[in-house]
């Protein structure tokens, strides 16, 4: 039997997370749009203002896998919530129970922390990682599409929002 680590991510992690998210742009055929580099990885997850939190799964001592999260909010709820952006164990250590131990340790930081949910998105195509959750009870939510803005698009979109009739107040 395979012994399971699952720890918080340190500072000197950042070349192995980086590593893993190489690894899972390449199994998810998306290699071209890692652009993250070890210095934007340390300050958004260690800096003054974390933005993510990394949680790296080991299997006899070698990592494994990792987890990457972020809380969210449940406006209905009223409750905050994790949202899980990214859940990667390499291949040699799959069946080891490594992802379900870094998902049990998300569902408990949401205990923890008085949160509503715990949710996530997968690829349509990822079939071993849709039958994965589906065997946890993990539920699909239909009539719900994912949207989304990035680079050109963003920008314009944040450039044609300022408002011309109010100073801009700062978010902190």
């Amino acid at each position: 039997m395979s012994r399971l680590l699952i720890r918080p991510a340190q500072r000197d992690d950042v070349a192995l997370i980086l590593a893993l998210i190489g690894e899972l742009a390449e199994y998810e055929k998306l290699s071209d749009q890692v652009v993250a580099t070890p210095e934007q990885l340390t300050a958004h997850l260690f800096g003054e203002r974390p933005y993510a939190e990394v949680l790296i799964g080991e299997v006899d001592d070698q990592p494994a896998g990792f987890a990457l999260f972020f809380h969210n909010y449940s406006t209905f709820l009223s409750k905050p919530g994790i949202y899980l952006e990214d859940l990667y164990v390499r291949p040699d250590s799959r069946g080891t129970g490594l992802g379900k131990a870094l998902l049990g340790r998300l569902a408990s930081l949401a205990v923890e922390r008085g949160c509503g949910r715990l949710e996530w998105a997968v690829l349509n195509w990822n079939e071993p990682a849709i039958g994965f959750y589906q065997r946890l009870n993990a539920q699909p939510q239909d009539g719900w599409t994912v949207y989304r803005l990035t680079g050109s698009a963003l920008e314009d979109l944040a450039a044609q929002s300022v408002d011309r009739h109010s100073p801009r107040l700062p978010l902190s």
